[in-house]
């Protein structure tokens, strides 16, 4: 049955806005999810909006006194990721009450998204959730004991139930947008993505960082930074580099990070012997060690055909790394008026070209990241958090 929340009569606030996210996954989780919400808490301080946080605690250490933290468990299926406990959470949202929140802003669709409707019914406050990913498209790989066709209709079915149970719903993309409106969703659709602190990812020392790897400084690197998964289509790049090697045998892929996909993904190196063009660097630290990464590369190379957003794409372009990547779904809005990056063919044959001809033009390159540099100032995340607390504003009936 859906359940809607009355928005309050207009009204002026003499304090800051408080809104509780509740989220399944967060730090020291890394992935888009975790970067968004702390992107925007840090920055809708500044629009006057506290931000109170209920998430996964974590076996590791991940100081951050400002979240709550629930009891999980590890999930047998996606070992990286926690369910929280719903005595707990349960427990936890009760406790809350009394904050008297304003709103509540959900992350995730699982345990967060039934606590935080939970809450909002029992304190009559309107609530809303971003739309981060795309189950339909993925969900197969982390149950792959089950029907195909019959997990994406069970995905579609629950985002239509869950989306249609709030006030408003964050997409960040067009293709989100219309995915979930082709689904049946209802509730207001608000296109925002999430923005980056750009700042953070220039300045690397790229010779500093292929030193410590023993890469040449010579030695042409393409790049990618993300979650080591199956949805991110890493695969494709290594079937795209038998070709592209041939063509320029000096060429090195690096990937950063890490995921349940990447034994197969060093099996796969090994079958097509490419143990000497692939570098598997790891999980690197956000501030101290990716932009040095990024300034070591020459190319960032991304295959993901189901991304919502895209948020590594500004993060590479922001270091002034030209990128080579795959237009699909979120990413299309990044790439689509290709400043700084270049739309890479589907057929990995024809992206391996693609690739040797653009790491082979250094005047392109320059040019390129130039681009990405100007283009990635556009996404600055101040900005976007200002429309998200303007968004919130309109929900609860608050005059500014």
């Amino acid at each position: 049955m859906q359940t809607t929340f009355p928005s309050p009569s207009p009204q002026k606030l003499n304090r800051p806005l408080r809104v509780l996210m509740l989220s399944d996954v967060y730090f020291p989780r890394i992935n888009g999810v975790s970067t968004s919400i702390e992107t925007f808490r840090t920055d809708l301080q500044q629009h006057d909006v506290d931000v109170d946080l209920i998430a996964p605690h974590y076996p590791a250490p991940h100081p951050d006194c400002a979240t709550v933290r629930v009891a999980s468990s590890r999930l047998p299926f996606d070992p990286e990721d926690r369910l929280m406990h719903w005595p707990t959470l349960k427990r936890a949202t009760d406790e809350l009450e009394g904050l008297r929140f304003d709103l509540i802003h959900i992350q995730t669709p699982f345990a967060a998204h039934y606590a935080g409707v939970r809450m909002a019914r029992r304190c009559n406050v309107p609530v809303m959730a971003t739309y981060h990913t795309h189950f339909e498209e993925y969900i197969h790989h982390y149950l792959p004991f089950l029907p195909r066709a019959w997990l994406a209709a069970a995905a579609r079915r629950m985002a239509t139930h869950q989306c249609n149970a709030l006030n408003a719903v964050v997409v960040p993309s067009q293709a989100m947008h219309e995915t979930l409106t082709n689904y049946g969703v209802s509730t207001p659709l608000h296109v925002l993505p999430t923005g980056i602190p750009v700042g953070n990812f220039g300045g690397g020392d790229g010779a500093r960082f292929r030193a410590r790897y023993h890469i040449p400084l010579d030695r042409s690197v393409a790049l990618f930074v993300g979650r080591v998964a199956y949805e991110k289509n890493i695969g494709f790049l290594i079937d795209a580099l038998r070709t592209a090697v041939k063509l320029q045998p000096n060429l090195l892929l690096m990937i950063a990070g890490e995921g349940p996909a990447l034994p197969a993904l060093r099996r796969q190196v090994k079958s097509c012997g490419l143990e000497n063009h692939v570098c598997f660097v790891g999980y690197l630290d956000r501030k101290t060690e990716l932009p040095d990464c990024y300034a070591a590369a020459d190319v960032f190379v991304f295959a993901s055909l189901t991304e919502t957003q895209g948020l590594v794409l500004i993060e590479a372009m922001a270091a002034g790394l030209p990128v080579f990547a795959l237009a699909a779904m979120g990413t299309c809005d990044i790439l689509k008026p290709q400043r700084g990056a270049v739309i890479a063919s589907k057929d990995p044959i024809a992206f391996a070209h693609g690739l040797v001809m653009l790491i082979s033009n250094r005047y392109r390159l320059n040019t390129l990241s130039a681009e990405a540099r100007d283009y990635a100032l556009e996404w600055a995340a101040p900005e976007r958090a200002k429309h998200l607390a303007g968004l919130y504003r309109s929900l609860i009936g608050c005059n500014v």
